[in-house]
């Protein structure tokens, strides 16, 4: 599968209800940050679900930004932590971790990358893709994906996608 640690990452393809699931979720939880995962069947390159999730950060658990609030961070812990820990070895593993981003910008952040990436800065911390939606008080702005990259060293967009308003 390799995914996550192509040269020229692939975009994993999500069906616009799933999009628009994660969508909902965001302008749900809005101005919080919002977050989840989408998962699909190994063997292909797609996701068929979406599983959201609870963000921690109300807790303080983000482990390089403990004072950020939910506004501006998001942690995935506790059982939803443990369940997409558990799908990668199911055969519907977690291929997509989603969050928002309230300030309507859809970029991985340096905070976002640290995280994404392993420890040792070799690769990304799980074999998913990452997608962020940009959502203000008014609408979802748009969404963009994006994958580690073995060329850049580093995590590259790789596909961005029209938002909607609520």
């Amino acid at each position: 599968m390799g995914l996550g640690l192509m040269s020229n990452p692939t975009p994993v393809e999500v069906p616009r209800h799933l999009l628009r699931e994660a969508y909902r979720q965001a302008r749900n939880e809005f101005p919080a940050e919002c977050c989840g995962w989408m998962a699909g069947a190994d063997n292909e390159n797609s996701v068929s679900n979406i599983r959201e999730c609870v963000n921690m950060q109300e807790q303080g658990q983000h482990p390089t930004a403990p004072e950020r609030l939910p506004e501006t961070a998001f942690v995935i812990g506790g059982q939803d932590l443990i369940e997409l820990n558990q799908s990668f070895d199911s055969d519907n593993p977690a291929r997509i971790i989603y969050h928002s981003h309230p300030n309507g910008l859809s970029y991985l952040s340096e905070t976002d990358r640290g995280i994404a990436t392993s420890p040792w800065g070799d690769g990304p911390a799980y074999p998913v893709q990452q997608l962020v939606i940009g959502i203000d008080a008014e609408q979802i702005v748009d969404a963009a994906l994006f994958d580690w990259s073995e060329s850049t060293g580093g995590f590259v967009e790789i596909a961005r996608f029209s938002g909607e308003r609520f």
